[in-house]
């Protein structure tokens, strides 16, 4: 016999069409092979390969002083904000630099820049819109399941 001759295709379709020969046993043989098919795995697989693993342990670094006042929480905190509030200052200084260059880009190019910033502006307004109507779709969505479920209650 010659192995590379046997498709796994072909192996297949041998199975599904004894399959399908009705046979009074069938549901029999099936379940008596799955159980002996979990006995073996259960008898063979180590015992070792059956425990649960071990928990990690976990160490916890905190780049906060454990002995922290309130007020040094929240000063920390709004120092936090205004440096955030300068960086997104920031970026969104350097993205109003970048708009320019590209529009005097595209002027030299000869585009009508104002057109094209009207057909953006109009896009952004339509997505802000399409986005606003799904929130308020889903926030009623959820007053009435809500609604519901205090009635049930």
């Amino acid at each position: 016999m010659r192995l590379w001759r046997v498709s796994p295709v072909g192996a297949l379709s041998d199975l599904l069409a004894y399959w399908r020969q009705p046979t009074p046993y069938r549901w029999q043989i099936v379940g008596v092979s799955i159980a002996l098919t979990f006995t073996l795995m259960v008898l063979f697989i180590p015992e070792s390969q059956r425990a649960e693993p071990r928990r990690p342990d976990v160490t916890y670094i905190s780049t906060f002083a454990p002995d922290r006042t309130d007020e040094e929480i929240m000063a920390s905190n709004l120092e936090n904000q205004e440096r955030q509030d300068r960086l997104r200052a920031e970026a969104e200084a350097r993205a109003e630099r970048k708009k320019a260059a590209y529009r005097a880009l595209g002027r030299a190019s000869g585009f009508d820049v104002d057109a094209m910033q009207e057909r953006i502006d109009r896009e952004a307004a339509a997505e802000e819109a399409a986005r606003a109507e799904r929130a308020a779709r889903e926030r009623a969505r959820a007053e009435q399941q809500q609604a519901l479920a205090t009635s049930d209650d």
